[in-house]
């Protein structure tokens, strides 16, 4: 068997194992074909009306720099497209398909309420409303479960995150479970969002924290410590301090690992030199993710062939990585042992094709 058809075949396998992801953005898992018609209905001021015109502007291509920069302005782009409320509901529903068609069965999708607003002139609480309405869409036609989680800038204001925090916890019902600090790590202090995560944690909802992705391990000492976070965005710089590691390890803390995003955002210069392995061989609870598809251009299934075909991780770690995630998940624990129960039982039956 040549390595082509190898490849083929365990994407092939994979594609067929249940899922759970716990750290894709929404904004960055559109459809390119949505984008496009969606720029020619409203004849958009974006570079391009057609697909492949769209391509390069929001997504990292082959020739692209990995750097932050390069991988925050694709951002600038797709904020335009949020044009009204249907088309915030649509676009949900979309990146709910999308993510059932890739058998993920449970999916938590982090949104940013601001970025949403800025271009339909719509509230906080209406931005929400719309992404709850289009993520209900697809649940009652597809087989998979959807939590939903406010996402907040570490570079914009605190005052309006805070606004769109208590709008979440207004509709915490509507499946908000949990607040994340993400935007522009390096240079701009997670200090001023302190008080409103603690207040957010008083209310019942869970904390989350990008850290240690641009910036340095200490920042994932803050998340924990001072913003009460159970799970780490990212967080593949904690090995620069093993007493870090140590606590992470006590506190049982899960970390969003998103491989692909990690290379093309510039953290790592490689996919040889990316820490997965060695966070797990440190005992670190690991998940696999995949960040943003759209700008990645990648499923979770191509995240699960790289740790495999790539960065050395054996399907025994695939599956420990997956039952963490199913353990982290923000559900009851009798939910939660339902999907880490799908997840043994499909690795435990695993068989080529």
């Amino acid at each position: 068997m040549n390595a082509l058809t190898d490849l083929t075949k365990l994407k092939t396998r994979f594609a067929q194992l249940p899922k759970i992801e716990l750290h894709r953005h929404f904004e960055g898992a559109l459809r390119l074909s949505s984008l496009a018609e969606i720029a020619r209905t409203h004849q958009l001021d974006v570079p391009a009306y057609d697909v492949e015109g769209l391509r390069p502007h929001v997504q990292v291509m082959p020739d692209s720099p990995h750097t932050v920069a390069h991988f925050l302005s694709k951002f600038s782009v797709i904020r335009k497209f949020y044009r009204n409320a249907e088309i915030i509901q649509r676009l949900a529903r979309e990146a709910v398909e999308d993510a059932a068609a890739d058998n993920i069965r449970y999916l938590e999708l982090r949104f940013t309420p601001k970025a949403l607003a800025a271009a339909s002139n719509l509230s906080f609480a209406e931005v929400i409303d719309r992404m709850c309405d289009g993520v209900d869409e697809a649940q009652r036609t597809h087989n998979i479960t959807v939590r939903l989680i406010i996402s907040l800038n570490r570079h914009e204001d605190a005052a309006e995150g805070a606004e769109a925090v208590y709008a979440g916890l207004a509709r915490k019902a509507r499946g908000i479970v949990a607040v994340d600090l993400g935007g522009q790590e390096e240079g701009f202090s997670a200090e001023p969002f302190r008080g409103l995560f603690a207040e957010a944690r008083q209310e019942g909802i869970n904390v989350i924290a990008h850290a240690g992705e641009w910036a340095s391990a200490e920042n994932v000492r803050f998340a924990i410590e001072q913003l009460g976070a159970t799970r780490i965005g990212h967080g593949v710089r904690s090995l620069e301090d093993l007493s870090l590691v140590a606590l992470a390890r006590e506190r049982g803390i899960t970390f969003e690992v998103c491989p692909t995003s990690n290379i093309h955002s510039g953290v790592f210069p490689s996919l040889a030199a990316h820490p997965l392995r060695k966070m797990r061989d440190h005992g670190l609870r690991v998940t696999l993710n995949t960040d943003d598809p759209l700008l990645c251009n990648i499923t979770l299934t191509d995240e699960l062939c790289t740790a495999f075909g790539v960065l050395g991780c054996s399907l025994s770690d695939l599956r420990q990585m997956t039952i963490h995630a199913a353990e982290s998940v923000f559900l009851p624990l009798p939910e939660r042992n339902v999907l880490a129960a799908e997840i043994i039982a499909a690795y435990d039956n695993w068989q080529w094709i």
